[in-house]
C-alpha cells in the first residue's frame, strides 16, 4: 500500500507564493545609487574616524555641527562625496594635513551639491589629511521613531525635554556629514561632543571621554574606540540617572551602564536583570561580547528600541514581551523583555559583523531573530526554544525576497526577521549537531570580528564548516518567495519512501533529517527512493510526528 503526501515547507505565512507575481518593479533614481554604491567619490578614501560637535536647540529644533573626518588615502582621487541630508546645509569644509616636515598645510575646499550629496574637489598627493566640515539646519523630525527616523524631540513623562536621533535605513547623514555607507566604518572608532542645557545629560556610544563645565551649558564627550557604522552613532539628552554594574565574561571584565529617567529607576533595576543572563547565552553560543573597551549601556529612549553600538536604546516600559505582546503566540516571549534581547544579539550580529550593503541586512536580523530562539532555549529548555521558532512562521509574508537590491540603499523585506530565523533553524536542524552549529556560530564572530561582509561571505563559511552544501537553502529562502514543497510516496511493500522537491529554484537539495535515527535523506527535485527501517517507516507514517517534525524544519 502506497501512501503519497505533499508537504509545504515553508517557513509560510499567509501569503500564497503567487505574491512574487504581483511585485511592482521599483523605480530607482541617481541620488539611490550615489547614496547606495561604493562608487568612484567614495572608494578612493578609507575613513579613519568621526568626531562629531552638534548644539540642538530644543525650541526651534535646529542643529548647529562641526564634524571632523580623519581619512587614509587609497588611491589619488580628485572629487570626494560627503552624504548630508536635504534639510542641512554645508557652511565651511577646511582640509588639514600633517606634512612630512611635521607642519600643518590647511586648505579651504570648495563643494558643490549635486544629486542629494556634496562634491567636494580635493587637492592631489595628500598626506594625513583630515576634513573640517561646519553645518546648520533643521533635521527630519522622526514622526514614528525608530521606523520613520529623524531627530527626536519629545518631553519625558515630567515635561523636560528629552531628544535622541533614529538613523537606521534613514541613515546618520539625516544629522551629521559623513560616508553614508555602510561597507566603511571609521576604524579607529567616533566620538561625539554634545552641546546642552546643564539641567540635562547627554549618553553617547562608549565611555565618557570630557567634560567641561561652564555657566549654563555641558559639553560632554563619549566615544568609542573600536570601529562602528555611522547608523549605530546617536545621543540621547535628557533628564537621566544611572547606575552601574559589571559582568565577569569571556572577555574579563565588562562595565555595565545603565541610563534612565529617574521616576523608572527602581523598574530599571529590576528589569536589567535580564541582562546579565542574555551575555552569558549569547557568548556561550556567539563568542566574547565584541566590545569590551567600549563599555555595554542599556539607554531609556523615547522611542521602542534600536541596536546602537555599546549603548542600546531601551523604550519598552519596563514590561517582558514585545512592548507586552509575545510575537510567537507561544506564550514564551513574554517570559523575557524584547528588546534587551534582541537589540543586545545585534553587538555580534550587526554592529561586530556589518553587511556592507544595507541590501544584505538579514545577516543583522535573521541571526538576531534567531538569537531570540536560542535565548528561551536557554532559560526554558530546547522544546521552548523550537515552539517559540515555530510560532513566529505565522508572521512570515513572502512578499519579497529577504536581500534587497544593491547598490541602491534599500533593504529586502521584512521577513528577513522570521523567515531569516527560520531558516537558520532549518539549517541547525540538518546540521543536528549543535556542538558543531555552536562553533560555526562562534566561527563566523571571530573570522570576521569588526569587519563588514556580504551575504556570500556568510553563505561560504556556513557551507565549508558545516560540511553541508547549503547554497541552494540559502537562494531559496533568501532569493526567492517560492514556498518549497516536499511530495513523498511510502510503500510499506518495499519499506521505502520516494521523495522530491517541488515549486523551488532549480537543484534545491535541502536535506531531510528522521530525528528517531539522525538519517540524512539528500532530496532533490528529481524522485529518490530510500529505503527504511521498521522504526523509520512508522515515524513516517504517523501523521502526528510527520507534523511535528516537519514544521521545525
Amino acid at each position: 500500500m502506497k501512501r503519497i503526501f505533499i508537504l509545504i515547507i515553508g517557513l509560510v505565512g499567509f501569503i500564497s507564493s503567487q505574491a512574487q507575481l504581483m511585485q511592482a518593479k521599483e523605480v530607482f533614481t541617481h541620488a539611490d545609487t550615489l547614496r547606495g554604491s561604493d562608487n568612484e567619490n567614495r572608494n578612493w578614501w578609507d575613513v579613519m574616524h568621526y568626531y562629531i560637535i552638534v548644539a540642538p536647540d530644543y525650541s526651534t529644533k535646529t542643529i548647529e555641527g562641526t564634524c571632523i573626518i580623519e581619512f587614509k588615502v587609497l588611491r589619488e582621487g580628485k572629487t570626494m562625496q560627503i552624504d548630508l541630508q536635504d534639510s542641512l546645509v554645508i557652511d565651511q569644509i577646511e582640509l588639514f594635513e600633517r606634512q612630512k616636515t611635521k607642519s600643518y598645510r590647511n586648505t579651504y575646499i570648495q563643494f558643490k551639491k549635486k544629486d542629494g550629496v556634496y562634491l567636494l574637489t580635493m587637492p592631489s598627493n595628500l598626506e594625513n589629511p583630515s576634513i573640517e566640515i561646519k553645518y546648520h539646519g533643521k533635521p527630519r523630525e522622526a514622526v514614528n521613531p525608530p521606523w520613520d527616523g529623524g531627530w527626536v524631540w519629545t518631553k519625558d513623562s515630567l515635561g523636560n525635554p528629552w531628544m535622541s536621533v533614529a538613523a537606521q535605513g534613514l541613515g546618520a547623514s539625516s544629522w551629521f556629514p559623513c560616508k553614508d555607507i555602510q561597507s566603511d566604518e571609521p576604524d579607529s572608532g567616533a566620538a561625539v561632543m554634545i552641546v546642552f542645557p546643564d539641567s540635562l545629560m547627554f549618553v553617547g556610544n562608549g565611555t565618557k571621554w570630557k567634560k567641561n563645565d561652564f555657566t549654563n551649558v555641558n559639553f560632554k564627550t563619549w566615544r568609542v574606540t573600536n570601529p562602528i557604522n555611522t547608523y549605530d552613532i546617536i545621543p540621547y539628552i535628557g533628564k537621566y540617572t544611572n547606575f552601574d554594574d559589571t559582568y565577569q565574561g569571556e572577555g574579563g571584565k565588562l562595565d555595565l551602564s545603565y541610563w534612565v529617567m529617574p521616576y523608572n529607576l527602581e523598574k530599571a533595576k529590576k528589569q536589567f536583570a535580564q541582562v546579565k543572563p542574555m551575555l552569558q547565552c549569547f557568548e556561550y553560543w556567539f563568542g566574547k561580547y565584541p566590545f569590551y573597551e567600549d563599555s555595554y549601556k542599556l539607554v531609556e529612549a523615547p522611542y521602542l528600541g534600536m541596536e546602537n553600538q555599546s549603548n542600546i536604546a531601551y523604550g519598552n516600559k519596563y514590561i517582558n514581551g514585545y512592548h507586552g505582546s509575545d510575537l510567537s503566540a507561544s506564550g514564551w516571549g513574554l517570559k523575557w523583555d524584547f528588546i534587551i534581547i534582541h537589540e543586545s544579539a545585534h553587538e555580534w550580529w550587526g554592529n561586530s559583523i556589518t553587511s556592507k550593503d544595507i541590501a544584505d541586512m538579514w545577516i543583522h536580523e535573521s541571526f538576531a531573530n534567531y538569537a531570540e530562539t536560542l535565548y528561551t532555549e536557554w532559560l526554558f529548555g530546547k522544546e521552548a526554544g523550537n515552539e517559540y521558532c515555530i510560532g513566529t512562521r505565522k508572521r512570515i509574508l513572502n512578499d519579497k525576497p529577504i536581500i534587497g537590491p544593491y547598490g541602491v540603499n534599500k533593504e529586502g523585506s521584512g521577513d528577513m526577521y522570521y523567515k531569516g530565523g527560520n531558516m537558520i533553524h532549518n539549517i541547525r536542524h540538518i546540521i543536528n549537531n549543535d556542538s558543531l552549529f555552536r562553533n560555526i556560530l562562534r566561527g563566523l564572530n571571530t573570522t570576521f570580528y569588526h569587519q563588514t561582509v556580504t551575504t556570500e561571505q556568510i553563505e561560504a563559511y556556513i557551507n565549508k564548516h558545516s560540511g553541508i552544501d547549503f547554497q541552494k537553502v540559502f537562494d531559496q529562502y533568501l532569493r526567492t518567495t517560492q514556498i518549497p514543497t516536499l511530495t513523498f510516496v511510502l510503500d510499506k511493500s518495499k519499506q521505502q519512501v520516494t521523495l522530491h522537491w517541488t515549486n523551488c529554484v532549480e537543484g534545491f537539495n535541502m536535506p531531510v533529517t528522521i530525528p528517531i535515527t539522525s538519517k540524512h535523506l539528500t532530496v532533490t527535485t528529481q524522485e529518490q527512493s530510500f529505503p527504511l527501517t521498521k522504526e523509520e517507516l512508522d515515524w513516517f507514517t504517523t501523521k502526528n510526528l510527520l507534523n511535528t517534525y516537519y514544521i521545525r524544519l
